[in-house]
């Protein structure tokens, strides 16, 4: 079983940058892939970044390549989500998953977080 909690959203002006945390539960968080989902009003869930167990695979949307850089820190059961050059249409409800593979858009992650929000002011 793994919990996740992120943190991190808020307000910020376009062309800013946030980071998002996702604080993990569970004595296996070395063993997961983990990623980050959005959600925009009115639009489906997009993965937008996934990094796997040893970092080593990493995956991006092209809608965020160049602004978006995800890491973890498995001593501290915590993946990161570091977002720059913000963008109005980057506002959305952003989620953190784990699943024990590694997934890239196909597979339906196991374990979600309960979401933070992030809004880009233009």
């Amino acid at each position: 079983q793994v919990q996740l909690v992120e943190s991190g959203g808020g307000l910020v002006q376009a062309g800013g940058s946030l980071r998002l945390s996702c604080a993990a539960s569970g004595r296996t968080f070395s063993s997961y892939a983990m990623g980050w989902f959005r959600q925009a009003p009115g639009k489906e869930r997009e993965l937008v970044a996934a990094i796997s167990w040893g970092g080593g695979r990493i995956y991006y949307a092209d809608s965020v390549k160049g602004r978006f850089a995800i890491s973890r820190d498995n001593a501290n059961m915590t993946v990161y989500l570091q977002m720059n050059i913000l963008k109005p249409e980057d506002t959305a409800v952003f989620y953190c998953a784990a699943h024990p593979t590694f997934f890239s858009g196909t597979i339906t992650p196991r374990y979600w977080g309960q979401g933070t929000q992030v809004t880009v002011s233009s």
